[in-house]
């Protein structure tokens, strides 16, 4: 079996609150252990409400933020702890691409002196008709003519700018792209050229993706398997097609219930959760997920579930397995 380019286990990341003077500091748990593997070539789809901790899993991940425990491996090298400077040897092969395509790219900055810029700080031997040949040929990759080099970001479209951040990412010729909300700023027509746009990447380049998004619809389309996460967990992490016919967490039949399907008339169950995400300075006790449940039962408050394997290719972190939950999607919905 082939090595995962991505390893994580067990990782935690936590934010102490309250002013620096105070003796009482709360801890908020933004990730509360999670694990997961990325094989090569991947689209690994990161999907949950706003505040979750997507975000935070990805910044992590590519060691933006430090992990307060765990540890995470990238191709078969433990980078957990790595200095500043052995780290940046590896982040040329795992880039970000940035959910607002606007706030990411600098308004003085030309297009080409934003694409070369990664490569005079990891390829400083390469001369400027070098560096001006590398920003043409990653334009037109993600489909934008060469002469885009000489403009400026507010000359562009949202989806546009988009397509140069991803250029942007592809300029050391990654092997990952933590791709965090990518579409989620953009017009419904636009963000499908974009999806479309990545997927071709992965085919022609050969890149592996975590693809973070809150719509389901929009992750069915692109990743191969799905992981779920609700207030720092993962509860569950399933292959694609067995996520969207057969649910086997609550939270997913939720999100499932709530994803627009191509015929209106057609009989769905829907799901409504009852309250607001909790925060995470005070998660509930147990499964966090109890306090918004339908199926919740006492014993729901005493054990923390584990991600456990239902099948060989779909996991899932609740107690009860004697749930008939409902996949609503037609079948023409991705």
């Amino acid at each position: 079996m082939t090595e995962p380019l991505v390893e994580v286990r067990d990782l935690h990341k936590t934010f102490s609150l309250g002013h620096v003077l105070s003796r009482h500091r709360e801890v908020l748990r933004a990730i509360d252990g999670i694990s997961f593997d990325i094989a090569r070539g991947e689209i690994l789809g990161l999907v949950g409400e706003s505040g979750s901790g997507k975000t935070t899993v990805g910044r992590t991940l590519l060691r933006l933020l430090e992990p307060t425990s765990g540890s995470i491996r990238f191709a078969g090298q433990d980078i957990t702890h790595l200095s500043r400077r052995a780290m940046q040897r590896v982040r040329r092969h795992m880039q970000l691409v940035f959910q607002d395509p606007f706030a990411s790219l600098n308004p003085r900055m030309s297009v080409e002196r934003i694409l070369a810029t990664p490569l005079i700080l990891h390829q400083p031997h390469l001369g400027r008709a070098e560096r001006r040949a590398r920003v043409e040929e990653a334009l037109r990759l993600v489909g934008l003519f060469p002469e885009a080099a000489d403009r400026y970001p507010h000359e562009f479209s949202g989806g546009q700018r988009q397509r140069i951040g991803i250029a942007r990412a592809l300029m050391l010729h990654p092997e990952l792209l933590v791709a965090d909300e990518p579409v989620s700023a953009l017009d419904v027509s636009v963000q499908a050229q974009v999806v479309n746009l990545l997927l071709e990447l992965r085919d022609r380049l050969g890149l592996t993706i975590l693809f973070i998004a809150h719509d389901l619809a929009v992750v069915g389309t692109v990743s191969d398997r799905v992981a779920v996460m609700y207030l720092g967990r993962i509860v569950e992490l399933a292959t694609t097609a067995e996520l969207f016919t057969s649910p086997r967490h609550p939270y997913t039949e939720a999100l499932l219930s709530a994803a627009p399907q191509l015929d209106p008339e057609a009989p769905r169950k829907r799901v409504i959760l009852k309250g607001d995400l909790p925060s995470p300075l005070a998660p509930p006790s147990g499964c966090v997920f109890r306090t918004r449940c339908p199926y919740t039962v006492p014993a729901c408050a005493e054990q923390v579930p584990t991600l456990r394997a239902v099948t060989p290719s779909h996991w899932k972190a609740c107690i009860r397995d004697d749930l008939a939950l409902a996949a609503p999607l037609d079948a023409n919905t991705p």
